[in-house]
């Protein structure tokens, strides 16, 4: 991705270079709304979308001629004139490049708009769908335990790398958490809050429904004008995953439970509450597993909650899922496969099954460049096809227009199917 502009990409994860400054100029910018487009050393970037808007900073879709594309993060000018928010943020990607659960910062730049005021922006890697999403589309229901256990996965090994680091993120809630299409996993993004341990450098820490206890204090104590002690540590970051966690399984928001008189006096009783409420859902042991994982995070003192590197070995993550079908809905990748379009009668026929495959080159093709194709003759997979794109922009495309398509006289239902599943040749049946 961007490989077009490769002089702003000094972001090197082996020698730990720092990030180049380009010059930029808007080209047009509506200041109610978002700039429209940029240029960056000659080449026009548009502006696709908004993609989110904060007191301090505004982040944007764009893209480039080429099909490249990237999130724009543009920060405000503080209250008193500074750019001590941007400074911050620059800071702590540049420290921490080269993790693969934690979003690539590409380079940074000024944008310079008609009206005379500079802004400093972020060029960042393009994610997709964030854990806030995928709650919203939950609908009470809870996710499944593959969905969870990625996800889990995924964010305990960008913690583990960020706390040996010696960070402390302090803002991990489901919307900072998104889903990376085209290399299958889920980062982290937002470091603005973050900073070292033990040199604590912002009075109020972590988002209200995802705030740990310790953080809490710290807040009260910070609006009444009285110092916070110490500070607080990496076991925050664990906290807040907790209840992220416990978000997925039960498919509810919890922020107004956490406020509960019931939560202060006995929490773990509602954590035992919710799982076997769910208990039918779900097999027994991975959810035994998943509860004393969930427990560990939250204990009130700090100091006996898990670390990111022991729950990375709880024995939660040892167990084999399958994704549900409806997983490979949300979760795009660079390959999709299409399910109600091949008769079986058509597999066995040599000439009639070469057709097949031709047509459904020949159609996929024309929602991007299409890498390879597989139609399996038997199960695993039987009687399905798989595309592979060359991005995941392309198969989101596709996915997009052939849904709801005829082929054959079928309803074609198109899914995405993990890359790196597909390239092993690995066809699992989904869970429906």
């Amino acid at each position: 991705m961007l490989s077009d502009i490769t002089d702003i990409m000094a972001c090197n994860s082996g020698s730990g270079a720092k990030m180049s400054s380009p010059n930029v100029s808007a080209m047009a910018v509506d200041q109610k709304t978002s700039p429209v487009l940029f240029e960056i050393y000659g080449e026009i970037w548009n502006v696709q979308a908004r993609l989110g808007q904060g007191v301090s900073a505004s982040v944007y879709q764009v893209s480039s001629g080429r099909a490249s594309t990237a999130a724009v993060k543009e920060f405000q000018l503080d209250a008193q004139g500074g750019d001590y928010g941007y400074l911050k943020e620059r800071s702590v990607l540049e420290s921490i490049q080269g993790h693969k659960n934690i979003v690539t910062l590409y380079g940074v730049f000024t944008n310079h708009n008609p009206f005379g005021v500079s802004t400093h922006c972020l060029l960042l890697e393009l994610l997709d769908v964030s854990v806030s999403d995928l709650l919203v589309r939950a609908s009470n229901q809870g996710h499944s335990m593959w969905l969870i256990q990625h996800c889990a996965r995924d964010v305990l090994e960008a913690l583990s790398f960020l706390h040996r680091e010696g960070y402390v993120h302090a803002d991990l809630k489901p919307r900072n958490v998104l889903w990376s299409a085209d290399d299958e996993c889920f980062k982290l993004i937002d470091f603005g809050l973050s900073f070292k341990e033990g040199h604590q450098d912002v009075k109020y820490i972590q988002t209200d429904g995802y705030r740990a206890p310790e953080a809490e204090l710290q807040n009260s104590l910070a609006k009444a004008g009285l110092e916070g002690g110490a500070g607080c540590t990496t076991a925050v970051d664990l906290w807040s995953l907790g209840i992220l966690l416990l978000e997925m399984f039960s498919g509810i928001k919890l922020k107004e439970t956490l406020k509960s008189q019931e939560w202060k006096d006995n929490s773990f009783a509602i954590v035992d509450h919710i799982f076997s409420s769910n208990a039918l859902v779900y097999p027994a042991i991975p959810v035994y597993h998943l509860r004393d994982l969930i427990k560990s995070m939250l204990h009130n003192d700090p100091k006996l909650r898990s670390t990111a590197d022991a729950a990375l070995i709880n024995p939660f993550f040892s167990i084999p899922f399958a994704p549900h079908i409806e997983d490979l809905v949300l979760l795009p990748t660079p390959v999709l496969r299409l399910l109600n379009v091949i008769d079986d009668s058509h597999l066995y026929n040599e000439d009639e099954y070469e057709d097949i495959v031709e047509d459904m080159k020949e159609e996929c093709q024309k929602y991007g460049t299409v890498v390879s194709l597989l139609i399996p003759k038997e199960n695993p997979g039987k009687g399905q096809v798989f595309v592979e794109y060359a991005n995941a922009g392309d198969s989101k495309e596709a996915q997009r227009l052939l849904t709801g398509r005829t082929f054959d006289g079928k309803f074609v239902v198109a899914t995405f199917y993990p890359l790196s599943a597909y390239k092993r040749g690995y066809l699992y049946q989904t869970v429906q």
